[in-house]
């Protein structure tokens, strides 16, 4: 309403004005078509594939740089729409969900390689750049002249990992506004004549960001013998505690979730062309995990959702204020600390699945653990991982808050002995988890963290208390399939 009136737009010529600004968006973007000599294609369907198109399109016409072609869409968007208010007696000005015609402007930029820019051509005009990071990283080090191995969407080799890896943090400096803006101008030159008001540009947000970790292995093989227990790992042992653990949720030690806490968790193992993926779930935003070109484990973060997050900023608006920790912005201003975000979910996730890569036998690894031990001049008697007790300890410690932050020994206390006692009977409960701790220890299970009262596995420790844990839950049915 601000914009119209600044224009000097009444309500009732709002739709022939919106009308004139389409047309001659539509006109500039004939006029881009022409002068680049390109193709534009009327799609009947939204559910068709564009990006698939526009490479088919560059095969046929020998493009290899610069516009491809327009696409025009019909697809639902935010728009405006006038309505009467009929108590009021006065036309009002609504966002509406609403369907209108977009053109999508498909590149092969020296950049950033096969990208696009979506164009809505009603009012409020937003556009949406998609870009690949990896074809990103593959035009910078073509650049700077390090071979490297592409199958697809993904690396599978590189000549120097190291400054492979280089390049692809450089992204992160990157000055998106100027970027954006640039891509901009390129896809719709007629705005500063349409919308002549020098204030008025785009604001740039995320709508969807996936940050990928990608692992490597020097042979197809080394890869398809370990997926599966990984995969099995994650479905059978993950919680919802420690999906969200991985999301950055906090989890108190008293319940599975936070109290105020109102969405859902969820975790599915799904069947895709290459093979299985499992993928956890937090609302809107998730983590997967997948096997890709046969050698390749990615674990992937998707953020939808960037109210869930924080961010250690100022105020908006405020550059010299306060620093506190905010809640994540959608715009770009927040980029770097969002992959930051989504490489710490991601680092997360792969230590969780660090014990799975184990193949000493079971029995070796628990006789290491249920003989007595001699600890600072005391024995210690050796842990009964088959025993109601040692198996719900033992489960207790591995649980997924205490992985960053560790344990002491009243956050065991309130999980083994859930019931309100006197102080006499807490004093004695404290004793015995002291009596339990000393035993962890004394078998190389957990270590102190540094001065403090916290405690935390050892990789060994994470490693012989993961299989036991995995042995004692396993059924009879499971163990004949696996001894048939």
């Amino acid at each position: 309403m601000g914009f119209l009136n600044t224009v000097h737009v009444l309500l009732k010529d709002f739709k022939g004005y919106a009308i004139g600004i389409t047309d001659g968006i539509r006109r500039a973007t004939a006029g881009i078509v022409d002068g680049a000599g390109c193709r534009k294609e009327y799609l009947y369907s939204s559910a068709t594939r564009k990006e698939e198109r526009a490479r088919e399109i560059a095969k046929e016409d020998g493009i290899t740089s610069g516009l491809i072609c327009v696409l025009d869409c019909v697809e639902p968007c935010w728009s405006y729409h006038l309505d009467k208010n009929a108590k009021e007696k006065r036309l009002e000005l609504r966002l509406g969900y609403a369907k209108c015609l977009h053109h999508y402007f498909y590149f092969l930029d020296p950049e950033f390689g096969l990208m696009h820019a979506r164009l809505q051509t009603w009012f409020p005009f937003t556009m949406h750049v998609c870009i690949n990071g990896r074809l990103w990283l593959a035009r910078q080090l073509d650049r700077q002249g390090i071979g490297y191995t592409r199958r697809e969407n993904c690396f599978t080799a590189f000549d120097d990992v190291a400054n492979a890896q280089k390049a692809m943090d450089a992204q992160l400096k990157t000055n998106w506004p100027q970027l954006l803006n640039h891509i901009e101008r390129t896809v719709n030159p007629a705005r500063p004549q349409l919308l002549p008001l020098p204030q008025l540009e785009y604001y740039w947000s995320v709508e969807s960001s996936e940050w990928a970790t990608d692992i490597m292995f020097r042979s197809p093989a080394e890869l398809t013998t370990l997926y599966p227990s990984l995969i099995r790992h994650g479905i059978e042992t993950f919680s919802s505690r420690d999906v969200m653990r991985f999301l950055g949720r906090k989890t108190p030690a008293s319940t599975q979730v936070h109290g105020r806490f109102g969405g859902e968790v969820v975790s599915d193992v799904g069947r895709r062309v290459e093979g299985l993926r499992i993928k956890h779930r937090v609302n809107k935003n998730s983590i997967k995990m997948y096997d890709k070109q046969g050698s390749v484990l990615r674990v992937e973060t998707t953020i939808n959702n960037a109210d869930e997050f924080k961010v250690y900023r100022t105020a908006e608006g405020d550059p010299d204020g306060e620093l506190a920790w905010r809640r994540l912005r959608r715009g770009v201003a927040d980029m770097h600390r969002r992959a930051k975000i989504s490489q710490a979910a991601n680092e997360r996730y792969l230590a969780a699945l660090e014990p799975v890569d184990q193949t000493t036998p079971l029995g070796e690894l628990a006789q290491q653990v249920t003989r007595s031990v001699t600890w600072k001049g005391r024995s210690v008697r050796g842990l009964r991982p088959l025993s109601t007790e040692d198996a719900r300890l033992l489960k207790t410690v591995c649980r997924g808050e205490f992985t960053i932050n560790g344990f002491r020994n009243r956050d065991l206390r309130a999980i083994l002995f859930s019931d309100e006692v006197s102080k006499q009977e807490q004093k004695r409960q404290s004793g015995k988890v002291t009596r339990q701790l000393r035993m962890l220890r004394a078998h190389g299970l957990i270590k102190k963290q540094g001065s403090s009262h916290r405690y935390v596995l050892t990789d060994r420790g994470r490693t012989i208390i993961t299989a036991l844990t995995q042995a004692n839950q396993a059924d009879i049915q499971q163990l004949k399939k696996l001894a048939a």
